[in-house]
């Protein structure tokens, strides 16, 4: 079997297909949790903790001498980065609660009970039928 033929039968297959559909929507939906963190819920944040920021928050290690730099510890950009996961990580935990009601409450609305099949409704005419031959 040629190489192509072998990478033909694995991108029509559905799980490649699957996962490149996944991808599609997981960036997707990647771009509207970033919209809600920074957009809807990072603003009434800030508000409440007076707009602290760590990103500035460093420890010099050495000295910036002539061209170079100074060598910087950056703590604050990794305690924001952990804030901003933290926020992240539990305003998705409360979208997929509020889609897991929906589910549950979709589910519980109960199938209407399915009417007599064909097979059924012959017998009852027969019944019917063989009750009104009985003298």
């Amino acid at each position: 079997m040629s190489v192509l033929q072998e990478f033909k039968e694995f991108a029509i297959k559905g799980n490649a297909v699957d996962m490149s559909v996944g991808i599609i929507i997981g960036a997707a939906f990647g771009k509207i949790v970033s919209s809600l963190v920074a957009d809807v819920i990072m603003p009434p944040i800030g508000v409440l903790v007076g707009g602290v920021d760590f990103t500035d928050l460093a420890i010099k290690i050495k000295d910036a001498s002539g061209d170079t730099p100074a060598v910087m510890l950056k703590y604050g950009n990794f305690l924001q980065t952990v804030v901003d996961f933290t926020i992240i990580a539990f305003a998705i935990f409360l979208v997929v609660k509020l889609i897991n009601n929906l589910k549950k409450q979709e589910a519980a609305v109960p199938a209407p009970a399915p009417g007599p099949t064909q097979e059924e409704l012959l017998l009852a005419e027969i019944r019917d039928l063989l009750k009104e031959r009985k003298p």
